[in-house]
């Protein structure tokens, strides 16, 4: 599924505050609500774990995680044009996992 970049505003160095978001389709088919927790294996990366929020299930729907952020810096998107976030993929390898690359043409 394709993903875009998403940040709370605050643009950290630490990574904090980012992550991406995801449709409300694509997590109403990808995810389940008694999870409280997925696994993110980031671009090849050791895996993360990312908790889902309550406010995923309502209108916030990121994975927000410290280490998609500086994951993400590193792919040279600290920040970006607003209204134009960049975009990854985000594929389900089993069970609440999951894996997260750049996008084609990134």
């Amino acid at each position: 599924m394709t993903v875009t970049g998403w940040n709370n505003g605050d643009w950290n160095a630490s990574g904090a505050g980012y992550g991406v978001r995801i449709s409300r389709l694509d997590r109403d088919k990808h995810f389940k609500q008694e999870w409280s927790s997925i696994t993110v294996k980031i671009d090849g990366h050791k895996p993360t774990a990312v908790k889902l929020s309550d406010s995923f299930w309502k209108d916030c729907i990121e994975l927000r995680s410290r280490a998609i952020g500086i994951w993400m810096m590193a792919q040279g998107f600290r920040s970006w044009p607003p209204h134009k976030p960049p975009q990854f993929r985000l594929a389900s390898t089993g069970d609440r996992s999951f894996d997260l690359s750049l996008a084609a043409g990134s």
